[in-house]
């Protein structure tokens, strides 16, 4: 899927067979061992080169990204969690209840459709959809290439949500001042820990549909243990956008930074 940061090797694997899950038994000479060996090592290194090759060119860019909002006084928020934490919904009642207080902007990933920025458009005018196809996050080279178009003199807060998914997407600096990881109530509580570095990286962590609680199996105070576990200091937020439950605790957090 993602040609950018590796993880298509797994899915080539799954989609398109030979895995080499089996065992194949051939008579080897030691010297074709060897050469084996050296051969995969190779590979390995171009492998390494390459990844960082792409992540050195991502945050060059991301750091002008970051040079060319800070002068234009824009605090950036970049949005990442699985797909169905409820970042739409929440950037939408964001979005309403920021209105007349703060001007906000926002650029929306997605690897296809734009139905997502036209839920926001309802509540922002400055809505950019990005289609990043096969890719499964947002690079920075996309963000710089549509900036001069979301963001305008007016722009005071830029929210990114980034493509659904807590890997790739902790990866890749877009400019942003802090990462934000959101976590649902019908998630796993103990998906901070299997997924480390999202929830390491963020500055803050909203657990989202609490007004769901009641009806699921899910221990609250497991998840803030493994929120804890993996980021001692981090700022959590519980709030549920459906039921406005915990959201004024959230917007007043905007509001002061």
């Amino acid at each position: 899927m993602c040609e950018d940061c590796g993880c298509h090797e797994g899915n080539e694997k799954k989609y398109f067979g030979h895995a080499h899950s089996h065992v194949h038994h051939h008579p080897h000479t030691h010297d074709h061992e060897s050469a084996e060996n050296e051969s995969k090592n190779d590979a390995q290194t171009r492998v390494l080169n390459i990844e960082h090759n792409i992540l050195a060119k991502n945050n060059h860019i991301a750091s002008h990204n970051r040079e060319w909002l800070t002068e234009k006084n824009v605090l950036t928020i970049n949005l990442i969690s699985s797909p169905g934490s409820g970042k739409t919904t929440l950037l939408q009642k964001t979005l309403k209840e920021l209105k007349g207080k703060l001007n906000c902007s926002v650029i929306v990933g997605d690897q296809s459709t734009d139905n997502d920025a036209k839920k926001l458009k309802e509540h922002c005018e400055n809505v950019y959809q990005i289609e990043t196809k096969s890719s499964c996050h947002l690079t920075a080279e996309q963000v710089s290439k549509v900036l001069p178009e979301v963001v305008d003199e007016k722009t005071e807060v830029l929210f990114i949500e980034n493509v659904g998914n807590l890997i790739c997407p902790a990866a890749f600096d877009l400019g942003e001042n802090f990462k934000i990881a959101l976590l649902s109530t019908t998630e796993g509580e103990d998906k901070p820990v299997k997924y480390p570095v999202i929830f390491s990286d963020a500055k803050v962590v909203i657990m989202t549909k609490t007004d769901l609680i009641p009806h699921l199996n899910w221990d609250v105070k497991k998840c803030r243990n493994s929120i804890r576990q993996i980021n001692p200091g981090v700022f959590v937020f519980e709030l549920s956008a459906a039921s406005g439950e915990g959201m004024s605790d959230w917007i007043n957090y905007l509001r002061r930074l």
